[in-house]
């Protein structure tokens, strides 16, 4: 009930009395507080003034924090922490872009990524299904996962580091757009992470160059000898993290391939290399890609590499 908006009686309510007592008494009041009103108005202004300054100078002048709906959580306490400075390190300044290849969702959209793009000197499916191992392990999860790994460390050396996808889409990338996000990125150095599918007994890891081509948007005249730098960098220093061999069925014992039909390599402006970090249908190189532990010393070792090709 909202009092100073009632109503007066109505008049046959009661009869008012000839000498009008009630209506001196009610006057005198009216009176009294017309001349209280501006006082207290004044008061209250004065008073809504002094505390919204201290509200503006303090820490309650920020706006409310979401509590995501869980109406035990306040404000204060769901504020965000001040954000930590960026890591300085032999990477500061330095854009590094990782590419984990393939997409585990891949294999439930094989119309999306069979379609055709043109990687300039050819026209070739979006992306594939990548590999597994032989307990269906997939090498999607592989990549992303040791993408993650290889992420942390950079941005530990100062890196920018930015990821061509995590698993935040239900298929692809498509080849082309991997190439176009190192490039608009204008990443130092690009590194696409996979894992091979060639028969058991073929073992180990190899890095793919770009071959020099030219045709449509490809033209890799620029980046042959910088990605073959960094390529020999993260062959170096992979062998040695991770105790892996070269791979014994291409590259002639060196770890290094050449090759010119890949979209991802041909349609690259920056930098760039993949790596196959061993074979997946190898049971003993298998092992070695399902452990946690071999994924982190091959996060570190493609990282030394990126480092050292860098001058870090």
């Amino acid at each position: 009930m909202r009092y100073h908006d009632s109503p007066p009686p109505p008049e046959s309510a009661s009869p008012v009395p000839s000498d009008r007592p009630w209506f001196t008494r009610r006057s005198t009041l009216v009176v009294a507080v017309a001349a209280l009103a501006p006082a207290c108005l004044a008061g209250w202004v004065l008073t809504q003034v002094l505390t919204g300054a201290g509200r503006a100078e303090g820490h309650d002048a920020k706006p409310p924090v979401a509590t995501g709906g869980n109406p035990a959580a306040s404000p204060s306490a769901s504020a965000p922490a001040t954000p930590a400075a960026a890591a300085k390190g032999p990477l500061t300044g330095r854009t590094v872009v990782i590419d984990p290849g393939h997409n585990t969702g891949n294999f439930q959209h094989t119309d999306e990524i069979d379609q055709q793009v043109d990687i300039g000197t050819a026209r070739k499916e979006c992306d594939t299904t990548g590999t597994t191992t032989n307990s269906g392990y997939m090498e999607a999860e592989f990549t992303l996962d040791v993408s993650l790994r290889l992420r942390t460390v950079l941005e530990a050396q100062g890196a920018k580091v930015v990821l061509t996808h995590e698993a935040d889409r239900t298929w692809g990338p498509c080849i082309n757009e991997r190439a176009r996000i190192g490039n608009e990125a204008k990443a130092d150095a690009v590194v696409s992470v996979h894992a091979d599918g060639v028969s058991a007994g073929s073992r180990g890891y190899h890095v793919i160059l770009p071959a020099k081509v030219k045709g449509g948007a490809a033209d890799t005249a620029a980046i042959v000898e910088p990605s073959r730098r960094l390529g020999e960098r993260i062959a170096g220093n992979f062998a040695r993290t991770t105790g892996s061999a070269p791979a014994n069925y291409l590259g002639s014992g060196t770890g290094l391939v050449v090759r010119d039909d890949l979209g991802g390599l041909n349609l690259s402006t920056q930098p760039k290399v993949f790596i196959e970090c061993g074979n997946m249908r190898d049971a003993k190189d298998a092992a070695q890609l399902t452990s946690p532990e071999w994924r982190q010393k091959a996060a570190q070792g493609i990282a030394d590499g990126i480092v050292g090709f860098l001058g870090g």
